[in-house]
Order: structure tokens, then C-alpha cells, then sequence
């Protein structure tokens, strides 16, 4: 019988796949693709059929055909039939793979056709998007900054919008605070550089065909010195592809394991498929790689500081906001906002949905105070008062609060007394006793610029009132003073501000009420960071649900050589580096420094770049320049949208498309791994399929093909797709989540998205802290601390030694008791770069800080000819270029003859940068204020005979790569010191960096057209 069906089964595959041709003209075109032979059967031979496929047509007959191109070789009739029946278990198929007891043999490239071929059936019938009136399809897509809708004509993107919600999706949350009730938009919001996308997609500065480096022959002379000098040349994807897997394969044979690396930058585009810790890491652990480490980029103060005294290792040193919304609301009376400027930094991916909430607040009296060196856009939006603060001071203002909360008795004795250990000597720190200082606000008066009697009268207020600290862009973490020379002095004090303040008492918490809205956090749907499709257990969070619930082939990268991200340049151009580990599975991990090279492996040969660009990221960029450019790097390769940064200075060019233009799932604001319930911030839990709207433009394609074709050439295709196309993988991914147990596939992928059900007020998540401040049991959803972390009972504590906050951290006094630069005991040290270094000071009087952007998210959204540069705070165009911004203080300006939107050129020992001047008294004496993560590295030649700036803005050429403190990797961009003075363009000034035959797009006709 069982025979019997298996070779109906095979027969009937013919007449499928001939109807399903007839049918679909999509589906008849890809089987034009190739002509082969595909043989079927059991491995001893008593059962097979091959087909014939010939120019889109198809033919088998039963029987063993003596040489197919492709043999898929199953072990017994059982294992045949579990492949080949209807609603096959993806466990069991992946189980006989790894165990050998199905095999596919053949060329690789016809292995992987005919697999996703067979996969098509599924899915080449269904409807995709929804037709609207106007004659345009309407799809769906998730951004960085939140999903819209994206309606298509013809083939090209009209229009797209955020999301609004009809009587279909499911009914929003309400909240009851002071008599009032409070509600969401029923719609999603977006970030400016999400709204700004499809200038992006149209962008003049598209990379549309492979590029080949003029002077870069790797056959003969590679001319390394003229990276980013050089231009570029059109070549064929064959030549391209062939030249990479060419360099993966020579790099392997003459220098062995390790000498290719994967530098992976910040932030680029969303999606579960195509995110970098997903195939970019599968690819990359199928060749070996050597992992450029990242660090906790804008967590710097919380992860290598804040988590010492309490815990909270698994979300970068960064405390949980649950509940915080309705609590906040209906109990707090005033917000501090210390260095926080949510309404810039739109949390972390959330459009503006915090905006609204802070707006019930404003309009239930709460009352609010921001404390920056900038009179920020949340400042301007909100009101309350405004204390402005010299940059990297902060630790200072705090310690003198904490004194005034001492010295008149307003903090919490009874919870510092239950809930907290080493106060004691905290306390006698404050006041002197232990080095006749007293902090007092005139102590902190000549350090921060804020007036004793300011200090003062906010610690009495704070002491006196149910208050919520929001620090940092998040209400807790994510940039601001964090990033600065005492950056982790001052996320340390705020751990302890709110430990003397009752944290977790009614009123009394961190956020911003840009995070702890009330939704279901039960529902699983993976976030990005539990690694998609890379199979990737060690450097993921796949092993906590993922693995488990989509089965995927592992894989694991050989090669154990490591470099740290910050000393990436170091690496190359000095032979070796030394860093620190991120692990958020501990807080001591961080204290093991690892070194490069590792013994047994290979120094780096080649660099394989992807994404965004590293200029505008890291700090003293310059270095990276450097670095392409030593001849040791004998091959670099960048995979990428548009023609910027890094890409510049590649031997190859890849041109990958935008997300599109391309399949992928994914969840709005979902990390998880990094930030578990990350969506905590929104109004709306909303997943979405981001439909692949349009085709690729020109020759790109998406970076899952990209991958595919080059791991084609190394005979490893198969093995990275499993024979599933970026839909087939979007199937496996909907199929692991809850998803199903609320709506069907084929619903799913028309409408393009499903909203979460809000969580029923009776079983809403309780308030995060809560249960600490009452001695209860930890009653919150997140899988932290480790279980091995309670030092008590499980539940009961925190992760830190003693389970309760530290004023003085039992982890810093075992790891680095002979650290001066970390003490135990948080103590103010004075910035390294700063009014305290004087003679720099003098020769550099300036002090400049560089916050994350306001309209881009990191480089993703600035430059490539976006609508972005339209907007004078971000970009300005004079002359036929667009200039970043930098805020300056009227006085400053006056005094070196500097007018308002002049260009500038500001300068340290570090290097030299073009701005342009916004002249603006919302930044205090002494200080400039600019973005950091311009997209583009433009350096030309501006003054004197040798002098080069960039003028494309990069903030980071100017910063230190010093660490904030020794033994951590923590960058210090916001202790910087500079001098300025007005510049004028010389004539006939132009980029470098040219595509043969094409000027550099920051200066074609269509820039200054659309400018004008």
C-alpha cells in the first residue's frame, strides 16, 4: 500500500506542476529557468521517476535514469512519504537531513531551483495585498521606524502612509487616571526616516549594478592605497560573484581559518529574514568568519556601569518598564527628563507613539523638568522647566542631589534600609567624611554651570513628590550623557537616585511613558534578535524560543578568532587589538578582555561589508580609512543599497535592494533577545508580512539572493536555504509563532498585517519593581535573571551578589577592585576630555556633543537624495550641496564672525569637519550641538596645501575612540572638545570618489533641481 502511494504521489507531480505552469505564468517562467533532469527515489533503487524539464515544460517517466543533474535520494519508503505527503512535519524533514537519510545531490544552483520550485506550489496562487479604488494595489512593510502601508501602480511605488486601523482589527486599551479616560490613535506612527522611504527606494545614489573598483585588478595589481580614491566601473553579477567566491576560497587555502571578517554596522534594514543576525549570519557561519564583536552601542554608562548595582545584564544594564504607563498616569507628579529627548529619538523603532502619552500627561498637570546641556524638541513640546548642564557633568548635578536627599532627609529610609546594602558608605561619600568634600549643590555649581540654588530646589522637589526618572531616549538607556567620559558615572547614579527614592513604589519608577503600555506580552512572535533564519545558538537569542519552534539546519562558525568593533582599524593597521566581551547572559563576561589575533588562526585578508556605514557610527572614523586602505586588506567586498560611506572604498560592489523589494515578517519594535517586549512602547501590537511590492530596480537584488548565488559557487546554496525562497522562509517563520491559533496564511498575506488584542484590564502585566518594592516574588514576563542568578529562592531578588540594590557593586569589587577609573563606590571623576583638560581646553575651548539624529536612525534615512534633506535642522543646501548641522550659541558665533547658516569648519587634533551653522541660543555658552550617523564620508580638500575635512558632516571624525574607563569598550563621543571657525567653499570643489561616467550625486542636476 505505502508503495503503492508513494509512486501515485511521484506520478501525480507531473500533472501538478504542468497545471500549475498553465495557470500561473509566474510560476511557467521560473520553470523556463533551467533544463535538467530530476531524479526521485528510494536509495536501494526499487522505486524513482525522473523528470525531464525543457524549455518550461515537463515530462517524467518511472525508473532510474542513468545520469540526472539532480538526485534527491531518499533512505526508505517511510522517510520518502513523510517528505512528500501533503502538511509535512518540518522537524521530521530536517531530522532525516541532518541524520543523511534524504540527500540531494547535483550542482548546487539546479538542487536549490528545483527545491524552491516545489515550494512555489504553495504559494504561487496566493493573493497578495489589497486593490484599492484608485487602481493601486495596497501592500504592507515594517520599517525601522514603524509599518505603513505602500501602494503600488504599474510597478512603482505612489504613496505611503502609516497604518490605520478599521472595525477589523482588533479594539485598543483604555486607561482610567484622575478621572479621565485615555485611549490610543487607532493607527501606527512613523519616524521621519520611515516616512521618508520611498525617496530612499527612488534614490539617485541606488547602487543598480555591480561595481568594480577601476584600478583594482585581482589577477594582477589590487592598488589597496586607492581605496576611496579610485571609481568605479560597471561589471556583470557573473564577474562579480565569481571575483568573491574566488577571494572566500583563495583567502581559505593561502592563509587559512579566519582571515575573512564581517564587519556588521549599526542598525540597517528590518525583517526576519533579512536582518544581518539572520542570513547575513548564516552566510556568514557557512564560510568561517572572523566576528568583528559588537558593542553596546548608545547602552554604554548602563552596560558597563548601571547593571553593577542592580542587575539587568539581559537588557544592557537597562531596567524593564512593564505597567509603567497606567502607573505613571494615575500616580506620579512630575517627570524628570535627564538627557532624554524621546520626541527626537522616537524610542527605540516607535514612530511617535510615546508622543500622545506624554501629552495625557501634560494635560493631567503632571509636572516636568529636562535637564540637558540643549534645549531639546521634548523640552520644547512638553514645557516645565529647563536646566541646562555642561556635557558630561551629569554625575556631578546627581551626586549633589543625592547630598541635599541626605542632608534633609528626603529619600526613602525604610526601602533603603530593606531593600538596598552599602548605603552607609554611600552616604559618607556624599557628605565627606570619606575625603572632606561634601557634594553639595555648590560643590556641583562650578562643574555643571547649574546654580546651587537650582540643585536645590529640584532635589527638594524631586524628594518631596512621586517622581519618574526618565534617562536616556527610552525613559532608561538608549544615548544622552551615557556616552560620555562619565557616561557609566552617571547611569550609576541614577540606579541609585532611584534606589534612595523608593523604586517601584506607586509613582515612583523609570520611563518616560514612552514604554509600558498594556498589552499582551504572552503572544509569541520572535524579534529579530533571536537570529531569523541563521541557525545561530551562541551569538542569538534563538536557543529561548526560536530554535525550538521553527526547526532550521544549525550552523555554527568554526572560527572562535574575535576583534572588538572599536578596534577594528587597530587590528588592521597595528597586527592586534585587545577588547571587552558583551554577554548579557552575565555581568562579569565583561570583565575577560580577549585579544586578536588568536593563536592557530589567520590575521585578517578581506572584509566582506554590509549595511549601513561605520563612518558615521564609530568614533575618530578616520581610522577606518586608514584601515581599507592597508595593504594587508588584499580584498574588500560591500553589499549595499546606496552609494555612501563604506562602500566607497570597496574593490567590489554589490547592489543589494531595499526591503521593497523583497520578502520578509516581521513585528513592529520587536528585538526580542537585546530587549525583551521591546513593543512594550507601542499602542498596537502589529505583525506584518513586508510584501515585496515591487521588483528590484536595475540589476540589484535582494541580500538573501546575493548570499545564495555566492554560496552557489562554493557549493553550499542548498544547505543556506534549505530550498525555501524569502516567502517560504516568511511560512516557516508565521508557522513558529502564535500566529495561526489567530488567523489563516493566505489572510495573512493579503491583508499584510494582524493586530495583537489589547490585554483585558483584569490581567494587565503588573508594574515592573513592584513586587521588589514589597518583598514579593518577581511577577513580571521576562526570562531574567537566570535562574542560576537568584541568590535566594527563584523569583526572589535581584541579580546582583547580595539580590538587592548595591550603593556599592559587589560584581566591579570582584572584577575590577584595581580599576581607579571604576570604582566600586561610584564617585565623580572628572571627564579626560573636558574643561579639566586644560591645555587642550585652551587650544579647544569648545565642547561638542553629537546625539543620536532626530530625522535618520543612525545613517539609515539620511543622504541618498531623501526627503530628509529638506529639512533645515537636519541638512542644509548651499551652493549645490547639502550640509550637515550644527548648533551654535550666539555668543560663540559672534565672536569667530560666524552668521547664521554660514558654512563652518570645526577641528580638533583628530581631524576636520564642514557644517553649517545654526545659530541658536537653545544651546548655552561654550557648547555646539550637532547629529551623529550622517550616512556619507566626504573628504576633500579645504585648507592649506595637505588639508582634508569631510564635509559630508561626520560628527565622528572628530570624537575619541579612548573608552569612557578603562577595562570596557564603552564609547565617550559626547566629551569632545573642538574649535571652529567660518569656511568658505573654494571653487570647483568635488567629491573624491566618482562611478565611472556618473558625478557624485550630492551634486547632480536632480539633487539641486529637487532642492530648488
Amino acid at each position: 500500500m505505502k508503495q503503492t502511494l508513494l509512486k501515485t504521489i511521484l506520478f501525480g507531480v507531473t500533472h501538478i506542476l504542468r497545471r500549475t505552469a498553465k495557470k500561473y505564468p509566474s510560476f511557467r517562467k521560473e520553470m523556463k529557468r533551467r533544463n535538467c533532469v530530476v531524479q526521485i527515489k528510494l536509495k536501494d533503487g526499487s522505486i524513482g521517476r525522473h523528470y525531464t524539464f525543457q524549455r518550461g515544460t515537463v515530462k517524467s517517466q518511472a525508473g532510474i535514469h542513468p545520469n540526472p543533474d539532480v538526485k534527491l535520494i531518499f533512505k526508505d519508503l517511510p522517510t520518502a512519504l513523510s517528505f512528500l505527503k501533503p502538511g509535512a512535519d518540518q522537524a521530521e524533514i530536517l531530522n532525516a537531513a541532518k541524520n543523511f537519510r534524504v540527500m540531494v545531490v547535483g550542482r548546487d544552483e539546479l538542487c536549490v531551483w528545483f527545491m524552491q520550485m516545489m515550494n512555489q506550489l504553495q504559494t504561487v496562487g496566493l493573493e497578495l495585498g489589497t486593490k484599492m479604488p484608485d487602481g493601486t494595489v495596497r501592500y504592507t512593510t515594517n520599517t525601522n521606524g514603524g509599518p505603513m502601508f505602500v501602494y503600488v501602480k504599474d510597478g512603482r511605488i505612489v504613496r505611503m502612509t502609516p497604518i490605520v486601523l478599521d472595525e477589523t482589527d482588533a479594539p485598543s486599551w483604555s486607561i482610567q487616571a484622575r478621572g479621565k479616560t485615555f485611549t490610543p490613535w487607532r493607527k501606527s506612527t512613523l519616524s521621519p526616516h520611515a516616512s521618508a522611504l520611498k525617496s530612499m527606494v527612488y534614490s539617485d545614489k541606488r547602487l543598480l549594478y555591480p561595481m568594480k573598483r577601476v584600478d583594482f585588478d585581482p589577477d594582477g595589481e589590487r592598488n589597496p592605497q586607492n581605496r576611496g580614491i579610485s571609481g568605479y566601473e560597471r561589471i556583470s553579477w557573473d564577474e562579480a560573484l565569481d571575483t568573491v567566491a574566488s577571494e572566500i576560497k583563495r583567502m581559505k587555502k593561502e592563509h587559512g581559518p579566519g582571515a575573512i571578517a564581517i564587519p556588521m554596522p549599526s542598525h540597517h534594514q528590518w525583517g526576519n529574514i533579512g536582518y544581518y543576525l539572520s542570513a547575513l549570519l548564516r552566510f556568514g557561519n557557512l564560510i568561517g568568519f572572523t566576528r568583528v564583536h559588537p558593542n553596546p552601542d548608545s547602552w554604554e554608562g548602563w552596560y558597563w556601569g548601571a547593571m553593577h548595582h542592580f542587575g539587568g545584564s539581559l537588557r544592557l544594564g537597562v531596567p524593564s518598564f512593564y505597567g509603567t504607563v497606567e502607573d505613571c498616569l494615575q500616580e506620579a507628579q512630575q517627570i524628570v527628563f535627564w538627557s532624554s529627548d524621546p520626541e527626537s529619538t522616537n524610542g527605540l523603532y516607535a514612530g511617535f507613539e510615546g508622543t500622545q502619552r506624554r501629552l495625557w500627561a501634560k494635560e493631567l498637570g503632571i509636572e516636568f523638568v529636562h535637564i540637558d546641556p540643549h534645549l531639546n524638541p521634548t523640552a520644547q513640546l512638553l514645557g516645565g522647566k529647563w536646566i541646562s548642564i555642561r556635557p558630561a557633568t551629569d554625575a556631578a548635578l546627581a551626586t549633589a542631589i543625592m547630598h541635599v536627599w541626605v542632608a534633609e532627609g528626603l529619600y526613602d529610609k525604610q526601602y533603603v534600609a530593606d531593600r538596598s546594602t552599602g548605603f552607609d558608605e554611600w552616604r559618607d561619600y556624599l557628605l565627606g567624611s570619606t575625603d572632606g568634600v561634601p557634594k553639595t549643590p555648590e560643590w556641583q555649581e562650578g562643574e555643571t554651570g547649574v546654580p546651587a540654588h537650582v540643585c536645590r530646589a529640584l532635589a527638594r522637589s524631586w524628594g518631596s513628590k512621586k517622581t519618574y526618572l526618565s534617562a536616556g531616549g527610552l525613559g532608561a538607556g538608549w544615548g544622552g550623557a551615557c556616552r560620555s567620559a562619565t557616561g557609566s558615572q552617571w547611569a550609576r547614579c541614577m540606579i541609585l537616585m532611584m534606589a534612595m527614592q523608593g523604586w517601584g513604589k506607586p509613582g515612583i519608577n523609570f520611563g518616560n511613558l514612552q514604554f509600558g503600555a498594556p498589552l499582551d506580552y504572552e503572544f509569541y512572535f520572535p524579534g529579530y534578535a533571536e537570529g531569523g533564519i541563521s541557525g545561530e545558538l551562541a551569538f542569538t537569542a534563538s536557543g529561548i524560543n526560536n530554535y525550538q519552534r521553527m526547526p532550521h539546519l544549525i550552523t555554527m562558525n568554526p572560527v572562535k578568532q574575535m576583534i572588538p568593533r572599536q578596534r577594528l582599524p587597530e587590528a588592521i593597521v597595528e597586527g592586534h587589538s585587545k577588547g571587552f566581551m558583551w554577554d548579557g547572559s552575565s555581568m562579569e563576561a565583561q570583565f575577560a578582555p580577549f585579544e586578536y589575533p588568536m593563536p592557530g588562526y589567520s590575521k585578517i585578508h578581506m572584509l566582506y561589508r554590509y549595511g549601513g556605514s561605520s563612518f558615521g557610527t564609530i568614533a575618530k572614523s578616520t581610522r577606518f580609512e586608514q584601515s581599507y586602505r592597508h595593504p594587508s586588506i588584499e580584498f574588500v567586498v560591500n553589499q549595499s543599497i546606496w552609494f555612501e560611506g563604506d562602500a566607497k572604498y570597496a574593490d567590489i560592489i554589490l547592489p543589494a535592494c531595499t526591503s521593497f523589494e523583497r520578502w520578509d515578517i516581521s513585528e513592529w519594535a520587536n528585538c526580542a533577545g537585546y530587549i525583551h517586549h521591546n513593543n512594550a512602547q507601542l499602542n498596537h501590537r502589529i505583525v506584518t508580512l513586508q510584501h515585496k511590492a515591487i521588483e528590484p530596480l536595475g540589476e540589484s537584488k535582494s541580500d538573501y539572493q546575493i548570499y545564495l548565488e555566492i554560496l552557489h559557487r562554493l557549493g553550499l546554496g542548498a544547505m543556506f536555504s534549505e530550498g525555501c525562497s524569502e516567502l517560504d522562509w516568511c511560512k516557516r517563520v508565521f508557522d513558529s509563532t502564535d500566529l495561526p491559533k489567530y488567523i489563516g496564511w493566505k489572510e495573512f498575506v493579503k491583508k499584510g498585517y494582524y493586530v495583537l488584542p489589547a490585554e483585558p484590564e483584569k490581567t494587565r502585566t503588573a508594574v515592573s519593581m513592584r513586587w521588589y518594592a514589597e518583598g514579593r516574588p518577581k511577577d513580571i514576563p521576562e526570562p531574567h535573571p537566570l535562574p542560576s542568578q537568584f541568590t535566594e529562592e527563584f523569583g526572589k531578588g535581584l541579580e546582583t551578589q547580595s539580590g538587592k540594590l548595591e550603593f556599592v557593586s559587589s560584581s566591579l569589587l570582584r572584577g575590577q577592585a584595581d580599576n581607579p577609573e571604576r570604582p566600586a563606590l561610584n564617585r565623580y571623576i572628572p571627564a579626560w576630555e573636558g574643561p579639566h583638560a586644560k591645555e587642550l581646553f585652551e587650544k579647544y575651548p569648545l565642547q561638542m556633543i553629537s546625539t543620536h539624529p532626530r530625522y535618520s536612525f543612525h545613517t539609515y534615512g539620511d543622504g541618498k537624495d531623501s526627503v530628509l534633506n529638506d529639512i533645515d535642522d537636519h541638512r542644509i543646501f548651499i551652493d549645490g550641496y547639502y550640509y550637515w548641522v550644527m548648533k551654535i550659541n550666539p555668543e560663540d558665533a559672534a565672536k569667530r564672525g560666524i552668521r547664521h547658516h554660514q558654512p563652518i569648519r570645526v577641528f580638533n587634533d583628530r581631524g576636520s569637519v564642514i557644517f553649517v551653522a545654526d545659530v541658536s541660543p537653545l544651546v548655552g555658552r561654550g557648547l555646539m550641538k550637532t547629529f551623529e550617523s550622517n550616512a556619507d564620508f566626504d573628504p576633500v580638500h579645504t585648507h592649506g596645501t595637505d588639508g582634508v575635512s569631510d564635509r559630508s558632516g561626520c560628527a565622528n571624525v572628530l570624537t575619541s575612540p579612548r573608552p569612557q574607563q578603562q577595562g570596557t569598550e564603552g564609547m565617550a563621543a559626547n566629551s569632545c572638545l573642538v574649535e571652529m571657525q567660518p569656511w568658505t567653499p573654494p571653487a570647483g570643489l568635488k567629491s573624491h570618489v566618482q562611478i565611472k561616467g556618473m558625478p557624485p550625486s550630492n551634486e547632480r542636476p536632480a539633487a539641486a533641481a529637487k532642492a530648488a
